[in-house]
Formats: C-alpha cells, sequence, structure tokens
C-alpha cells in the first residue's frame, strides 16, 4: 500500500518555489508534506499532496515523477523513528531518503521512506506491527 509522491523538478531561482506552491494551491490541491533538495542549477520538490492528479495538470510546463514511497504513523515522540529505522535495518532494507511530518491530532506523526524494496519493506514493518498507509488513507486523513 506505498503512498504516491510526486518529485517536480525546478529551476534553483529566485521565485520558483513560490510559482510552483502558487500553482499547486491556485488549483485546489492541499501539500501535506514536501521536502526540498537542491543543487547549484536545480531543486527536486518532493511531495505528497491531497489530488495528484489536479496538481499533475497544474504542473504541466514542469517535469514532474510519481514515486512510490512507504508513510508510515508514529507516535510523535522521542524514539518512535528509531524504532521503524531498526526494524529496517534488521532485515537489510536501504533507506534512500525520508523525511516527516505531524498529523492533525495532537501526537501524531508521520514518516515517509523511500526505500529500494518497497513491498518487501511493507511486508516487514505490517510483521512487526506498524502498517503503512495508502493513497486512500492519506485523502482520508486530508479530508479530516
Amino acid at each position: 500500500m506505498a503512498i504516491t509522491q510526486l518529485s517536480a523538478f525546478l529551476e534553483n531561482a529566485p521565485g520558483t518555489l513560490c510559482d510552483t506552491v502558487a500553482a499547486i494551491t491556485d488549483a485546489g490541491v492541499n501539500i501535506r508534506a514536501l521536502s526540498v533538495a537542491d543543487t547549484k542549477d536545480f531543486g527536486i520538490l518532493r511531495m505528497i499532496v491531497s489530488d495528484i492528479e489536479k496538481t499533475k495538470t497544474a504542473l504541466a510546463d514542469t517535469m514532474v515523477k510519481e514515486t512510490p514511497v512507504i508513510a508510515v504513523r508514529m507516535n510523535d515522540t522521542a524514539g518512535a523513528l528509531k524504532k521503524i529505522l531498526n526494524i529496517l535495518k534488521a532485515e537489510g532494507v536501504n533507506i534512500e531518503y525520508v523525511y516527516a511530518f505531524t498529523g492533525s491530532e495532537l501526537g501524531d506523526a508521520y514518516v515517509v521512506l523511500r526505500v529500494d524494496e518497497t513491498e518487501k519493506a511493507e511486508e516487514i514493518l505490517a510483521k512487526n506491527g506498524t502498517p503503512t498507509l495508502s493513497d486512500e488513507d492519506i485523502k482520508q486523513f486530508l479530508n479530516k
């Protein structure tokens, strides 16, 4: 039940991120989580959004890629992320990158993981009592 992350490749120039976020917002899309990685010439805006198709349409002039990632709910307490990472480490799952966001309920947090073997990682986490979210879960979460 991986979720879909959108990655937009942006020029690293003043106003580019602002204009991109404005286009997404003007399309009526909620950006639930995001991460920006940059180099001298370009940046990669990675995001979890409320409507994938509307976002892609809003960014029609931008290179946008869909990537399956894992999202896991965890308690917003010290050590919660460590527990998840230890489970994956013990099974040899490689984590390419990670970012997190807090939930709408006090004490909730979510971590987004890009791993080398998505299905294997989801099975390992589920076996250890840590279920992952689906795109539908994200939509329901956003509508609270």
